[in-house]
Formats: structure tokens, C-alpha cells, sequence
């Protein structure tokens, strides 16, 4: 992290200007998510509806879906409904709900993959913070509990605003795929 407060690194490491939002997408259970304009057409990526989408989404080419890192046991993948530009979720290829599921090597890499994001991401975009963390069972907060994944969620100061609280929408400066793309390509080579 490059920013030892919360305010937002300026200069080439800072996230994009904020474009005029008209997409919306929703999950179901939260807000709705705003993509700016410079891109027609929905997200892409697997859907609940199509089976676990954590085990769907490595079968499919990177960019489809929206894998941005893989290793043996894990990947990582960004998270179609962010809380912010750059959410991150690292999971094990293995279709397990519980953390004491994971074996040695599973635990290894899901802690390497989790680091490797943030340095990607920090390089990406000079967040001044991380949250980093599991929701274990629905009851948690999980959105999908059957399948262990990890966030992984840059933060800068003011990232929250009015658009979430008033207008039930979150704004992000780029498309998913963008996003994707970005990290891909600065993720850290062993």
C-alpha cells in the first residue's frame, strides 16, 4: 500500500475517472452495480443459475471468466458484483464450504494468491487499504457458501458515497473485463 491515509494515490497508479454510469446489474442481495458507459452490453461471467460459478468459471477462457490468476490448488477470479473497482475473490479449485476442509497446499496457496493480489492490485491502483477476509456460511454473510473463496477488496478514502446509500447503485470507474485485463497483466511472476 502506498498511501499511508486514506486519500486516494494521485498520478498513474490511481483508479480511472469516474464515467457517467447507465448499466445497472443486481445480485439479489445488495444494491444494484452501475458500469460506465464506455462499454455496451452485460457483465460477463458464469451465473448462479448455471451451477457453482466457482467451479464453473476456471473451466472457461480467462477472460470470459474473468479469471485473473491461477495457480495449482486455487485461483483467483474478480467478483462479478464488487464492492469496489478490483474485488477480488481467491478460491480453491476443490468445491469445498469449509476453511478446515482445505488441506496444507490448498491453505499455501490460497494465502500466495491473496498476497499476489494485493501487490498486483496495489500496483494496479495505489489503494490506501485492503479489506481481506472469508464469510463463512450464509449465515455470515456468504452469498454463495457451498464454494470457500476469499475477498480480497481494495479500499480508498471516500470510496463510499451517497450512490449506494440513497440510490441503492454502486458506481465503479471500469468494466469488469478491464479490470480483469489490468491485473492479469501486472500480477506478480514468480
Amino acid at each position: 500500500m502506498r498511501g499511508t491515509h486514506d486519500e486516494p494515490v494521485s498520478g498513474a497508479g490511481a483508479p480511472p475517472a469516474r464515467e457517467p454510469a447507465s448499466r445497472t446489474a443486481t445480485n439479489g442481495s445488495g444494491p444494484p452495480t452501475a458500469w460506465p458507459t464506455s462499454r455496451a452490453g452485460k457483465p460477463t461471467g458464469p451465473g448462479a443459475d448455471e451451477g457453482c460459478p466457482f467451479c464453473r468459471a476456471p473451466g472457461l477462457p480467462d477472460e470470459e471468466g474473468l479469471v485473473v490468476a491461477r495457480g495449482r490448488s486455487a485461483f483467483v477470479v474478480l467478483n462479478l458484483y464488487p464492492y469496489n473497482s478490483g474485488h477480488l475473490l481467491v478460491c480453491p479449485y476443490r468445491h469445498v464450504s469449509e476453511y478446515t476442509s482445505l488441506d496444507a497446499t490448498e491453505t499455501a496457496e490460497v494465502a500466495s494468491l491473496t498476497q499476489a493480489g494485493i501487490r498486483a492490485l496495489t500496483e494496479a491502483y495505489g489503494p490506501a487499504g485492503f479489506n481481506v477476509g472469508m464469510n463463512l456460511g450464509t449465515v455470515a454473510g456468504a452469498g454463495i457458501a457451498a464454494h470457500l473463496h476469499q475477498h480480497v477488496v481494495p479500499r480508498w478514502g471516500g470510496d463510499t458515497n451517497f450512490m449506494p446509500v440513497i440510490g441503492q447503485t454502486r458506481v465503479l470507474p471500469e468494466m469488469l473485463e478491464r479490470t480483469r485485463g489490468r491485473l492479469a497483466e501486472l500480477w506478480p511472476r514468480k
